[in-house]
């Protein structure tokens, strides 16, 4: 493994955007391997994540900054959320929450990660990794918003997985592992 202050040639700015749910646990494993392999990794939390994982769990695995507020300083001085879009070489979102894919495609941008996710560029590779309760999954209207999400605003899908969830049930919805999501955004 290459250590971090050995980057790779492929190195990459990469924006992690962490959304409510109970898989926030698995994107610590995710932001540790970016930074040990030599990305330069920021994470963007909601405020529903910042319940399930502190932001100092990110900020000490990544070695950056974690935004969780549109009126929190950090690396830039204004207009924080255009810089950090425009920063990005990739963006993930995981878990991809209900509301979160439901935000994005609907151009709300009510919190600081969907107006950052809202100003990414279009030409940015751009990633969600859905993660809910199967009932929820087979909803209509998350179904409609999960096919916008990949058909009209180009995001690539990893996931959701089958099997067990926190509502103590099997089925479709579980948030597809670490080393599938850092696989699928590093290629």
């Amino acid at each position: 493994m290459t250590a971090p202050s050995d980057p790779p040639a492929d190195r990459m700015n990469i924006l992690i955007g962490i959304s409510g749910g109970i898989a926030c646990y698995k994107v610590a494993t995710l932001v540790s391997r970016l930074a040990q392999t030599g990305h330069d990794v920021t994470c963007a939390m909601t405020d529903s994540a910042t319940r399930f994982v502190t932001p100092l769990t990110f900020e000490t695995l990544s070695g950056n900054t974690v935004y969780t507020s549109l009126w929190q300083h950090g690396r830039y001085s204004y207009a924080q959320h255009i810089e950090l879009a425009r920063w990005a070489d990739r963006v993930l979102v995981a878990p991809a929450t209900a509301n979160i894919i439901a935000k994005v495609t609907h151009g709300i941008c009510d919190d600081l990660l969907s107006t950052i996710l809202c100003a990414v560029p279009q030409s940015t590779p751009r990633f969600a990794a859905p993660a809910m309760n199967a009932d929820m999954l087979a909803n209509p209207a998350v179904q409609k918003n999960i096919s916008a999400l990949q058909d009209e605003l180009g995001y690539t899908l990893i996931g959701p997985d089958s099997g067990w969830q926190a509502c103590r049930t099997s089925g479709a919805g579980r948030m597809s592992e670490p080393d599938e999501l850092y696989d699928t955004i590093t290629k």
